[in-house]
């Protein structure tokens, strides 16, 4: 596994938005399960029971963070949790809980 450069302010704040709306987050959890084969954008709907152009809004929102990569796969697109953003963001929020050197 290659090691990634420390997530910044913005890409953590912009990760963490996304994922702070229920629908998001629901999308997000689904894909996580689909692992690494991912899941077509009317599947994820037809999962969360949502309309796709709810659904499409969503999976923009949460391709922009970083949190989602979608791919072309004969006429449907494939959307697959991006997990090296998800462990930036850990990495970023356990470091951030960490006490500053000499600090008490």
């Amino acid at each position: 596994m290659s090691k990634q450069a420390p997530m910044d302010n913005r890409t953590a704040i912009a990760a963490l938005a996304a994922l702070a709306q229920e629908s998001r987050l629901a999308a997000y959890r689904l894909l996580v399960q689909a692992g690494q084969h991912g899941m077509a954008a009317s599947r994820i709907a037809s999962s969360l029971r949502m309309p796709a152009s709810s659904l499409s809004f969503h999976l923009k929102e949460l391709s922009h963070a970083g949190l989602v990569v979608p791919r072309q796969q004969g006429r449907f697109i494939i959307y697959t949790a991006q997990r090296e953003t998800m462990r930036g963001l850990l990495a970023f929020l356990n470091q951030q809980a960490k006490p500053e050197a000499g600090a008490e």
